[in-house]
Parts: C-alpha cells; structure tokens; sequence
C-alpha cells in the first residue's frame, strides 16, 4: 500500500520494516540563519509490538535530557515520541554517526547508575509525581545490553 509523502519524516518511514532497538537520522536541516541542525531517531522498542511506559519514558526523558548536556553542548532536545517507542534526539550541527552513539551510550551508563530523577517535583514538571528511577534504569540497560544492534536500522 503506497502511501502519500507526508512532511513529517518518520510518517514517511515504513514502521513495519524498522529493527528496534537502532539510532537513524531521520532529519537534516540548515535553519535560516545557517545553523545546522540533525536529528536522530533512537529507537527503543519494537514500532506496533511494544512501547516503553509512561514513567519509564517521562524518567528517561528528564535523565537524558540533563546527563546528555553533561557530555555534549550540542544537545539541543531529548524528545519522546508520542508512539512511546523511543525519542528524537536533536543536536547542533551534523555530528558523526560513532560520536553520536558514543554520546547516548555514555548518557545512558549515567543513567544506570542515577540516585534520582532531576527535576521529578510539582515545581519543576508539569507531571512530578509520573516518574519511576528505576524503570528508567531497566530501559536504559536494556538499550545498552542491545549496543550491537544500534546501527541496523531495518530487518
């Protein structure tokens, strides 16, 4: 079935094809002032199979988001995906493919080893008490025991 090219990349993207777990690009662009940005899809659970909880995913977008900046200053947003399947990583620039997986593997390591999760209150998100460590924590072990297969992208 052949369907109409839509703007949003990944609705362009035959789920059914993809391997979870796996990093893609999924996006380049040159904003209007010149400024490059690239934007990665990291994929945790199989798409129409499985999806990733909602404190696990509200956990792991709140550690992600801090730790990453403590490795990188090009992060720029640790999305999670409506789907609930993964994130959109968006960095400056067109980062190389290996330091950008050296990136997650590193954030995700600190998350493993996270006494809690920042931000995890009434004052600083709009949801405090949706969170969980420690599924956050299984997840992210999970991605990192699947490293090996982050690159295959589709079956």
């Amino acid at each position: 079935m052949t369907q109409p090219k839509m703007n949003v990349e990944s609705f362009n993207l035959d789920h059914r094809t993809v391997a979870a777990p796996y990093v893609r690009v999924a996006d380049h662009k040159t904003l209007p002032k010149g400024d490059t940005i690239t934007k990665f899809d990291v994929r945790f659970t199989q798409p129409n199979e499985a999806h990733l909880e909602m404190p696990a995913v509200h956990s792991l977008e709140h550690l992600f988001a801090e730790h990453s900046r403590n490795r990188s200053s090009d992060v720029i947003d640790f999305s999670p995906m409506g789907c609930q399947t993964g994130f959109y990583l968006i960095l400056q620039g067109t980062p190389d493919i290996d330091d950008v997986m050296t990136l997650i593997e590193g954030t995700l390591t600190d998350i493993t080893t996270a006494t809690e999760v920042p931000a995890a209150n009434e004052v600083q998100c709009g949801w405090g008490a949706n969170h969980s460590l420690e599924a956050a924590q299984e997840v992210a072990r999970g991605f990192l025991a699947a490293r090996d297969q982050w690159s295959t992208v589709t079956r």
